[in-house]
C-alpha cells in the first residue's frame, strides 16, 4: 500500500467506475481504496465523467457506481488561489515549453493545476501532462493496457 497522494484524471476515475482489469490494477499497483489519505480528483473531473456517463447513455445502476466512486474521493475545487496560480504557472510554461509550445486542453490544465496546489502525483493514463513532468509537478503514467492478460 502506498502512502503517496494521487490526484486521479478523468480517465483514472472511469476506469476505475468501470472495474475490469484496469480497474483492479489501479487499485492493487496504487493501494487507491486502501489508502490513508482518499485519492484526490479536480471538480473538472466530475463534469467531465458527468458528460461521458450522460453521452454514453449509463442506465440508473452505473451511475449510482459513479456517485458512489466521486462521493469516496476528495474533490479539489478550482476556485481556490493556489490552483489558480498553478493554473497560470502550467499554461504560461506549456506556452514557452524548452521543446516547444504545448496547446493543452482547458480541462487538463485545470486537473494538472489541481494536482500542483495539492502537491499529489497526477494519475493518469494519457501523455497529455507528460511535458510537466517533472520540472512543476509529478506525473505518474499508466498503460491502459494494464492489468490485461497478454494471451487471452
Amino acid at each position: 500500500m502506498s502512502d503517496r497522494l494521487f490526484v486521479l484524471d478523468t480517465n483514472i476515475v472511469l476506469a476505475l467506475v468501470r472495474g475490469g482489469q484496469l480497474g483492479t490494477y489501479l487499485d492493487q499497483t496504487f493501494g487507491l481504496r486502501a489508502a490513508k489519505e482518499r485519492p484526490l480528483i479536480s471538480l473538472v473531473t466530475h463534469g467531465e465523467i458527468r458528460v461521458l456517463a450522460h453521452r454514453n447513455s449509463w442506465g440508473e445502476k452505473k451511475l449510482a457506481v459513479l456517485e458512489i466512486a466521486l462521493n469516496n474521493l476528495v474533490t479539489i475545487d478550482i476556485n481556490h488561489l493556489a490552483v489558480l496560480d498553478a493554473y497560470v504557472e502550467i499554461d504560461l510554461y506549456s506556452q514557452k515549453h524548452p521543446d516547444g509550445s504545448r496547446n493543452m486542453g482547458k480541462n487538463d490544465l485545470w486537473i494538472a493545476a489541481c494536482a500542483k496546489a495539492a502537491g499529489a502525483i497526477l494519475l493518469t493514463t494519457d501523455q497529455d501532462f507528460d511535458h510537466l513532468s517533472p520540472e512543476l509537478l509529478e506525473v505518474e503514467r499508466v498503460d491502459p493496457d494494464a492489468g490485461k492478460d497478454r494471451n487471452a
